[in-house]
Formats: structure tokens, C-alpha cells, sequence
């Protein structure tokens, strides 16, 4: 079912004369506005990745990956039911969690038809209980109801590699390794990690050696200014 974010999303990305849910090339696109194709994608980049590939063959495609930042959680006694509890999750999202979702795209992104906006976002969540559905997660024994939008805070648009290169704050050395990126990110070292194969597949990055254990990288040409 759609969630009211989806729809205020699709809503906040239709242009005039906009049409939705349009039949293409035999998938179902959530926007078509001004001959460019817009997917809002809550879930996982790689569920999309298929459907995307397909489409950048002829068309322009706008990816929309909201992170949500700030979650405001609404708890009813039951589904449609009197709202019994408002607290503000501690689960926080950053636009580094972009790369969460590339690991799996890079053979997406980027492209020159390919524009992925990510909106960082703050919502209501709606739940009610689960009825011990998931007893086995704690805090996590219910269902959601709907996501609402509340605001916009920032969006971020990338289309290439040094726009995703700019969401690193600041030089690294010449070469660098990950524990670099993890101490100027401020970030443990997995995803530190995670961040250099994302730029590796995409060739914004290359290996040119070890130290140690640990395999060096150099940004590619007049990408990133070196420490």
C-alpha cells in the first residue's frame, strides 16, 4: 500500500502537466514529467536496479532516496485506533547513507541519463501493536501504518562522481588508506570501507599500493585535492 510519503514525495517531484503510475517499456513509473522518468525508492537502491537499467536505454530517470533524519514516532492502542504515545526515534540518518544503497548500484550509477536526488527528510511514523509478530527484535513488536512527511531539509543532487566525492568533507592524504577516510569522516573503519568500494567500482578511485595490511588509494585525476 502507499505510504502518504511516497505520495507527498511523487507530489513534490510532478512538474506541470505531470502524469503518475505511467506504463513504460513494461514498468510501472511513479512520475513522468517534462519527458523525464521519476521512481521515488524507499527500500534498497538494488530492488530498482533492473528497472532503472532498462529505462536509462532511452529515457532521462530521476531516483528519489529519501534518508530520513529525524523520525517522530506515533503509537495508536490499534490499527485507526486513539493514539496512545509520541517520542522521537534515536535512529538518525546522515547523507553518508547514501552509500548504504550504491554498494549495490554501482553498476547504475552514474550515468549520463541519471539523476539521484536524496532528500534528507523528517516524518511521523504511524505504528500500532504487532501482536508479538517480531517478539524476537526488541522495541520492534509492531506494524506501521503509514509514513507521513513533515519537511525537506536539504536535497542533495548527484549525477557524477565528484558530485558523491564532495560529501567528503576535506583532503585526504596522497595516497590514503580507510582509516584516513574513517578519521576525517569520524566514522568507524567498516564504513569507511564500504565508502572507498562504492568510489572504487565507480572508478573515482584506484588502489596503487599497500602499508601494512592496509591497501592504498589516490583519488582519479582532478577529482579531489590532495593534504
Amino acid at each position: 500500500m502507499e505510504t502518504s510519503l511516497h505520495r507527498e514525495l511523487k507530489l513534490l517531484y510532478a512538474g506541470p502537466g505531470a502524469r503518475f503510475e505511467v506504463p513504460v517499456q513494461g514498468y510501472r513509473v511513479d512520475v513522468v514529467s517534462g519527458g523525464r522518468l521519476v521512481e521515488i525508492q524507499h527500500g534498497p537502491l538494488a530492488a530498482i536496479g533492473p528497472k532503472v537499467q532498462k529505462l536509462l536505454e532511452s529515457h532521462h530517470v530521476t531516483v528519489v532516496k529519501p534518508i530520513v533524519v529525524r523520525k517522530l514516532l506515533v503509537k495508536r492502542a490499534a490499527r485507526g485506533g486513539r493514539v496512545t504515545g509520541r517520542r522521537l526515534s534515536p535512529k538518525r540518518g546522515c547523507l553518508l547513507d547514501v552509500f548504504d544503497e550504491l554498494v549495490h548500484f554501482t553498476r547504475v550509477f552514474p550515468h549520463r541519463r541519471l539523476t539521484l536526488e536524496v532528500p534528507l527528510v523528517e516524518i511521523e511514523e504511524w505504528r500500532y501493536p504487532g501482536h508479538g509478530r517480531r517478539w524476537r527484535r526488541r522495541d520492534a513488536d509492531h506494524q506501521v501504518e503509514d509514513q507521513k512527511l513533515l519537511a525537506v531539509r536539504e536535497t542533495r543532487r548527484l549525477r557524477t562522481c565528484g558530485d558523491l566525492a564532495e560529501l567528503i568533507p576535506g583532503p585526504l592524504p596522497r595516497p590514503f588508506h580507510t582509516t584516513d577516510m574513517a578519521e576525517l569522516l569520524q566514522v568507524e573503519r567498516w564504513i569507511a570501507q564500504r565508502i572507498a568500494y562504492c568510489f572504487r567500482q565507480m572508478g573515482a578511485i584506484r588502489q596503487v599500493g599497500k602499508r601494512g595490511n592496509a591497501l592504498l588509494y589516490q583519488w582519479a585525476e582532478g577529482l579531489r585535492p590532495a593534504a
